[in-house]
């Protein structure tokens, strides 16, 4: 998966891909071997600036539309209803809800599409389980609510990162080297890992500088 970030706000700057140049960053993605690309518009990051929903469409639309027609496959990441609504107007490929369907309206959106989602293990907020166990947990529940809103097709997120102040280095430690255990829900699984905060906590460097650890990841 090759990440395109929209989002000027996010924890890694370098990563930011202004509109005009996301068709040119896709291209380079694909021919580097990725299948798909991830759009993204709104930074996640703690103590980021939060954008109003009309910014992400602005920019997820800004976007799609240098795509349009491309025949690349894409995926949108966002966890708004009204967002995700105006995304399936383009032709997307894959849905990316980090909030794992908890949202019932985006739980439904995604159902009618009848489009392939990501889907992160999420009780209530993103990232939210804290700890091997719980994580596992979070994931059963999130297969749960796919099979009551009938999305067969799906990938699990095990919600690596520093999600929510609970979170420790340790705790994504620990997921990445269990990740293994995931394939018991026999799903496809993503490893969403790039420059997050425990590779900087080990290595010392900044995001700019944590590839090699994503990479070995």
């Amino acid at each position: 998966m090759g990440i395109i970030n929209c989002s000027p706000e996010s924890f890694f700057s370098g990563s930011y891909v202004p509109a005009g140049n996301i068709y040119e960053e896709a291209c380079g993605f694909m021919d580097a071997g990725a299948d798909m690309i991830d759009l993204g518009a709104r930074s996640t990051a703690p103590n980021s600036r939060v954008i109003t929903e009309a910014e992400e469409i602005e920019r997820l639309n800004a976007a799609l539309n240098e795509l349009s027609g491309s025949g690349i496959p894409v995926s949108v990441d966002t966890m708004y209803p009204q967002v995700l609504a105006e995304c399936i107007k383009h032709d997307i490929d894959c849905i990316n809800d980090i909030h794992g369907l908890s949202n019932t309206d985006y739980a439904k959106i995604a159902a009618d599409s009848g489009l392939p989602a990501i889907l992160m293990a999420t009780y209530s907020i993103p990232g939210d389980p804290v700890g091997f166990d719980s994580v596992m947990g979070a994931l059963e529940i999130v297969l749960e609510r796919a099979e009551l809103f009938g999305i067969d097709k799906l990938i699990l997120d095990p919600a690596v990162g520093k999600w929510t102040p609970e979170r420790t280095v340790e705790d994504d430690w620990e997921l990445c080297r269990r990740f293994d255990e995931f394939a018991e829900f026999e799903r496809p699984l993503l490893a969403a890992v790039s420059r997050k905060t425990f590779f900087g906590r080990l290595l010392d460097k900044n995001p700019e500088d944590r590839l090699f650890g994503t990479l070995a990841v």
